[in-house]
């Protein structure tokens, strides 16, 4: 595994780990941060062992607290057009492995787009949410405007923008922008390896080729959405995996899945 500035890496039983190591500063989100991460998913996408990949943010405080402001008073209009952040949050939504948000503490602003663009979202009890950059004068910048109203619906997404309010893990799973909360972080972590190993436990090409059809699906009509569906499942009705777990249900026997 690579070394990295700005955060860990981990692999252990079928997961690798991303953690955001910039505890002094809250994990702020700065651009070595992004290169990291970009980099490290590049690394996990080509290590066959590792089939989910979690973040979280190292310490007690923070998931991510957002970007780093120092750095966000020297951005242009051009920087935004660029908008590097978003696109290295497009990348997490569209790849190709599982993701899973594990957040320990304030996940703000660009923290809480990060967790947004990951698959699944599961809270620690002293988690917060929220997108308060109108506080600094701008807007959600990386996927905010647009994945919260998908997550929690437009009425709840635009108050939380407009206002700039932070909510509790707990009100967070209310309105649909987590799964699962726990009480503690040691409980977060249990929660989360649960997932993720049920989440291994299945047919790796299902797996990635429902998450394909669930991203692309939603983002147009339900009739195209259907014809993807019909693709995938079409791709998967020819694959060893699904012979295999047909057969071991038959057989009343744990699958032996290849990921072919």
């Amino acid at each position: 595994m690579a070394e990295y500035e700005t955060i860990l890496t981990a692999v252990e039983n079928g997961v690798g780990e991303i953690t955001i190591n910039r505890p002094d500063a809250r994990n702020a989100l700065n651009t070595q941060v992004l290169g990291d991460v970009r980099q490290a998913l590049a690394e996990f996408r080509h290590d066959r062992e590792v089939g989910v990949v979690v973040f979280t943010g190292a310490g007690e405080r923070a998931f991510a607290a957002g970007a780093d402001i120092g750095e966000l008073r020297e951005r242009t209009a051009l920087d935004a057009l660029a908008s590097v952040m978003q696109g290295v949050y497009d990348e997490i939504e569209a790849y190709e492995k599982p993701t899973i948000a594990a957040v320990n503490g304030l996940a703000l602003g660009g923290g809480c787009e990060l967790a947004m663009a990951c698959d699944v979202r599961i809270a620690s009890g002293n988690a917060r949410f929220g997108l308060p950059e109108v506080t600094l004068a701008i807007i959600p910048g990386a996927g905010g405007t647009q994945r919260l109203s998908r997550l929690v619906g437009k009425g709840r997404a635009i108050e939380m923008i407009l206002t700039g309010q932070k909510i509790d893990a707990e009100e967070a799973h209310r309105i649909g922008l987590v799964t699962q909360v726990a009480d503690d972080e040691e409980g977060l972590m249990d929660k989360v390896r649960t997932t993720a190993t049920t989440i291994l436990s299945r047919g790796p090409l299902a797996v990635r080729l429902a998450k394909l059809a669930v991203h692309t699906g939603f983002e147009t009509d339900q009739k195209t959405g259907l014809v993807i569906e019909r693709l995938a499942q079409a791709v998967l009705f020819d694959t060893g995996d699904k012979r295999e777990g047909t057969t071991a249900f038959l057989e009343k026997r744990e699958p032996r899945f290849r990921g072919e």
